[in-house]
């Protein structure tokens, strides 16, 4: 099959012909109708992920058609459309019994622990507690972002923030994770302030229902406090920054939530977290990591009811030959990059 790859880390990113890989007993290799390119990507490329081992496949952010089954699988068939979420549980872990399969002890990732969906095949672990049935109205282009950003975002700012309608949601950010961020605060009733250094990136947020949004190189927690009245109640760090991260914590008001979604790699530098505030102010901290398969009939849900629409942020479909430089330069064209032809 075609795959994009890499033989070393920040080295030449290249299409090449590879195997084909097999399913696991419980799992499946789905041909891939569409896959994502996300920074999470790069940062496994960049070599901060220490699950990735050379010569690699990325690729985590995928929707198409189930090509092979394996002998354990009893939930799905050949044919059937699907998207999986970037953790892939196990399904017996202690985290899994409870419910919080993007937490899973043993979770496997495509893309990191094994080769990933920017190629014509993937393989995916057990099959029955991950996979998510496409619906036929929805374009598999559609779907794939679902896989990581969307989803990531949506638990971020629903189940995780808990935003409310009337609150002031502030998002750090403005790639793939937070544009999907402020799409779905707004559509829950929040008010919303976008934060970026790309003006393109904060117009699109803009027309995604930010209420404002502000230039990442100026002060951000002053700003952000004088735009809503004495800071956001919910502030999403969805970069993975020092920077951001600590502006993030520093525009909340007392008792807010700070959530980060963005990846923080000792080798890009560790934020400083101001304790102080945290203490005095009595924030919240909280992490967000994805969404498990069982927690999507609801965002598809309001997808078909069409209250979301995470179509909006797909703004560039490539082919595979397209692939290697989209993810050197991911994050400079705002929206989400797919890749639909193989």
């Amino acid at each position: 099959m075609r795959a994009l790859g890499f033989d070393s880390f920040g080295g030449p990113l290249e299409v090449r012909e590879v195997p084909v890989p097999d399913p696991s007993p419980g799992g499946v290799v789905v041909r891939v109708g569409a896959s994502g390119i996300c920074r999470s990507d790069w940062h496994g490329w960049q070599g901060h992920d220490p699950d990735v081992v050379l010569p690699h496949v990325p690729g985590h952010e995928l929707a198409g058609t189930v090509a092979v089954i394996g002998p354990e699988v009893r939930g799905w068939s050949v044919g059937d459309r699907v998207t999986v979420p970037f953790v892939n549980a196990c399904g017996r872990c202690a985290q899994c019994a409870a419910g919080e399969h993007q937490v899973c002890a043993r979770q496997t990732q495509p893309g990191f622990t094994h080769w990933g969906s920017l190629a014509e095949f993937v393989a995916l672990d057990a099959a029955d507690v991950n996979l998510v049935a496409v619906p036929e109205a929805l374009e598999l282009s559609t779907a794939a972002a679902l896989g990581c950003r969307y989803a990531t975002a949506f638990r971020a700012v629903v189940h995780v923030g808990r935003v409310r309608a009337g609150e002031w949601v502030a998002v750090h950010g403005c790639g793939g994770v937070g544009l999907s961020a402020v799409q779905i605060a707004a559509a829950a009733g929040a008010r919303v302030v976008a934060v970026d250094v790309n003006p393109a990136a904060l117009e699109l947020a803009r027309d995604l229902g930010a209420e404002h949004v502000v230039d990442g190189a100026g002060d951000v927690p002053v700003t952000v406090a004088d735009l809503t009245g004495g800071g956001a109640h919910v502030s999403l760090d969805a970069l993975g920054a020092a920077v951001t991260c600590a502006n993030s914590i520093r525009g909340l008001r007392p008792r807010g939530r700070h959530v980060q979604v963005g990846l923080l790699p000792a080798a890009l530098g560790r934020p400083e977290v101001p304790m102080d505030r945290i203490i005095a102010l009595e924030l919240q901290v909280l992490g967000s990591h994805g969404m498990a398969a069982h927690a999507y009939p609801e965002l598809l849900g309001l997808i078909a009811a069409g209250r979301l629409h995470p179509q909006r942020l797909v703004t560039r479909e490539l082919a595979l030959d397209d692939a290697g430089p989209a993810l050197a330069e991911v994050g400079r064209t705002p929206g989400i990059a797919v890749v639909t032809s193989f």
